[in-house]
């Protein structure tokens, strides 16, 4: 970029939260409930709060309640109450009804749009008056003196070429004594973070999944308000962890999604197309008849759990919700887990503003480590390890003995492995055929993409980049025939001139629906994943 690039303009805050989800809205409606004077600002890099937000989702209510006591749930738009649970094995021609195990159990829980919940959350932060910029997005960490003084937000107007256009903006600083860091899973400034202050030394790899996700309006006739069902089972094969949901919101919509850990060994393994094909299984397909697919999404999702958060407080900021990992993968639920660690990190933050404004917030997992919160995901956290330890079948058995025999009190601890390790060489792998869209029930990326409302300035440098370009052919290829082109869900990875012999690597990064699965599953570690400008990427509808 050119030299002569304007100073960057300031403002000051006592707390800037960089998130306007789940977690990072429930710590600055803490931080105002506890002191109306707080100055709180909350920078959301989608062009609207909710417009990144995507999820099942069935809300367990107990942090909501503590938060907002008054809040009433169900009055949110496409709420509704949790009803019948319903548990399936799948295999290719028939299914099986499952007891639903307890952590499943969504009795007094409610089946919700996230994106209606956030928005809800979001007005409620300014009524308090929380300062919310949407459209803006952080990309860049304050540092000074060892210690994080804020975040500065990504100039507008970048050619791809690195130099200003004409409607070039400079982006801005916004400094705080104390910063919260609530981007989500897999957030790019908390990788930095992680890496700079390290967060994650004596602890395990974080471990994901992606999750796929469409949304569906169906006949009134077959609409079952509150109906949650998940499966297990076909079309994955047991070593391969994952499963779908089927959730009936209000509003005669249907959240259909479909889940798989990203530690899968096959490289032709496509979470799209597995995702597409299990809606052909005759158990499933009824659910969708006279059905039409509104809008459609993907995000990946923490499943390390407890042994995978890492060190949450910093010199001057904090980490909290999916930022630091704290799903509960069992029981499917994380954003009552992510609202307590923004609840707590607020009051933690509150009496440190009100005192001696220690440098590290020591005070924040200390009260973690006191709440609900961690006794919740100790006593899980031997479940998902064990699907990669011991296959379905035995992660099945080890999930009951953890549950019903030492009720989450082993004296032992399964360890977490990095995903990118995962991948055998395509030479020892089989490929997968899998059968075409239909157009009806069975979708192709383009078309699912176009209808995530995805969009972003063409002229930008690209927000998707590989550390040695060259690694591309000689070991994505080479070793493992290019498995970004199967396991990204928007078609941003393509290999074109292989039928000639000269394969090369083709990024499309205005479809990236920010799902970073990329930047999580390559092997080795060579897609890096960062913002693009503000307000960029999908735009998620009420009810996803």
């Amino acid at each position: 970029m050119s030299d002569t690039v304007p100073p960057r303009e300031s403002m000051e805050f006592d707390v800037v939260v960089v998130g306007a989800g789940p977690a990072g809205l429930s710590a600055a409606i803490r931080l105002k409930q506890i002191n109306a004077e707080l100055s709180v600002c909350v920078v959301e890099k989608g062009g609207e709060v909710g417009a990144h937000i995507l999820s099942g989702c069935v809300l367990e209510p107990r942090a909501m309640t503590e938060l907002l006591p008054d809040a009433d749930i169900g009055a949110i738009e496409f709420s509704a109450k949790a009803g019948e649970d319903r548990f399936l094995f799948l295999t290719e021609t028939g299914s099986h009804r499952m007891p639903t195990p307890p952590q499943m159990n969504n009795h007094g829980n409610f089946v919700v749009s996230l994106g209606n919940v956030v928005r809800f959350l979001g007005a409620k932060a300014e009524e308090l008056g929380v300062e919310i910029y949407p459209g803006f997005a952080a990309a860049e960490l304050l540092v000074e003196e060892g210690r994080v003084a804020g975040i500065a937000t990504g100039d507008m107007g970048i050619g791809k070429d690195g130099q200003p256009t004409a409607q070039y903006q400079r982006g801005m600083e916004l400094r705080a004594t104390y910063t919260v860091f609530a981007e989500g899973c897999r957030g790019s400034l908390g990788k930095q973070l992680m890496s700079r202050f390290g967060l994650r030394d004596g602890v395990d790899p974080q471990t994901y999944g992606i999750g796929i996700k469409e949304l569906w309006e169906v006949p009134a006739e077959h609409h079952n308000p509150g109906m949650v069902m998940h499966t297990i089972g076909w079309p994955l094969d047991t070593k391969t962890y994952g499963g779908s949901f089927l959730y009936h919101l209000g509003g005669n919509l249907m959240a259909y999604g479909f889940v798989i850990g990203l530690d899968y060994e096959n490289p032709y393994l496509s979470p799209f197309e597995e995702m597409q094909r299990f809606k052909t299984h005759k158990a499933i397909r009824p659910y969708f008849e006279g059905a039409k697919r509104i809008s459609y999404g993907a995000r990946a999702l923490n499943e390390g759990g407890f042994q995978s958060i890492p060190r949450l407080a910093f010199p001057g900021g904090v980490l909290v919700g999916c930022e630091a990992g704290f799903l509960n993968v069992p029981k499917i639920k994380g954003t009552h887990t992510a609202m307590k660690s923004g609840m707590l990190a607020a009051e933690a933050i509150a009496e440190a503003l009100s005192g001696s404004r220690p440098a590290t917030l020591d005070a924040f997992p200390e009260k973690v480590r006191a709440s609900w919160l961690w006794p919740e995901l100790q006593a899980v956290r031997n479940i998902r390890p064990g699907f990669a330890k011991f296959g379905m079948w035995g992660g099945l058995i080890n999930a009951a003995f953890e549950t019903y025999v030492t009720r989450g009190k082993s004296p032992w601890t399964l360890r977490n492995h990095a995903d990118n390790t995962a991948l055998k060489p395509a030479r020892d792998a089989t490929p997968i055929a899998y059968p075409k869209p239909d157009g009806a029930l069975t979708f192709d990326r383009l078309s699912s993409v176009f209808i995530s409302n995805t969009n972003h300035e063409e002229n930008q440098p690209a927000h998707l980049t590989l550390l040695d370009p060259a690694k591309a052919i000689s070991v994505n290829w080479a070793e493992y025939r290019s498995p970004e082109t199967r396991y990204c869900p928007a078609g941003v990875y393509e290999i074109v001139g292989a039928e000639a012999g000269d394969p090369k690597l083709q990024i499309n990064a205005q479809n990236c629906v920010h799902c970073k699965t990329c930047d999580i599953k390559d092997p080795t570690q060579n897609i890096n994943w960062v913002v693009p400008e503000g307000a960029g990427g999908p735009a998620y509808p009420g009810g996803m």
